[in-house]
């Protein structure tokens, strides 16, 4: 999908690339160029994989994340915790609260969601999370990725609710198809978007 100059591709599960932003890189590609930015939400290995985030860093790449997953990882790495923002080159990274609030997966202060200033869009990546009280301080987003698989995080009617709150332009979902959650999840989450809302199924 492209908006304004941004590539934004959905690599499966809670994976992105933007232009040559790289988000949760679990699901990369084949040749994949390296990385001029790497966000991690957690370092659950679904989103946090010392592999494959070696294969897209060089000596350029910045790594964005948290105090748990900078453990784990090799290179330049900022850490990042929810209420502080990173400005890399022309890209402002903002970093959220990201928990569960009635299962154990996720604790509140382990993980973090992100808000993306790219070519004047901002673009919030949930990270794994529940429909949490922080979102409805959200303003201005214009492409939000929220999680729709449950188990782990929001299920397609919670995400909806959070969707519908956040009220971006546009919204894909993710966190489903891969290790949780089906294609049938984001059919119904799409379902019970306001219709004033763009929803893409990539």
């Amino acid at each position: 999908m492209e908006i304004d100059g941004l590539k934004i591709e959905w690599l499966g599960h809670s994976s992105f690339k933007i232009n040559n932003i790289y988000l949760d890189p679990y699901i990369i590609p084949k040749n994949a160029s390296k990385a001029s930015i790497i966000l991690i939400t957690h370092d659950h290995y679904d989103h946090c994989d010392p592999l494959r985030v070696s294969q897209l860093t060089d000596d350029s790449t910045t790594i964005i994340t948290t105090q748990k997953c900078s453990q784990r990882l090799d290179g330049n790495i900022k850490v990042i915790k929810p209420g502080q923002k990173i400005k890399v080159s022309n890209t402002l990274i903002e970093a959220i609260d990201a928990y569960n609030l009635n299962k154990n997966f996720h604790m509140k202060g382990d993980g973090v969601g992100f808000i993306l200033t790219v070519n004047n869009k901002r673009i919030y990546h949930a990270g794994d999370t529940d429909l949490i009280p922080e979102m409805s301080q959200l303003k201005n987003i214009d492409v939000a990725l929220l999680p729709v698989g449950g188990t782990y995080t929001m299920n397609a009617v919670e995400a909806a609710e959070a969707c519908n709150m956040i009220k971006p332009k546009i919204v894909i979902p993710i966190h489903y198809g891969s290790i949780v959650g089906s294609q049938k999840d984001a059919e119904t989450f799409k379902s019970l978007v306001n219709k004033n809302i763009k929803v893409k199924i990539l």
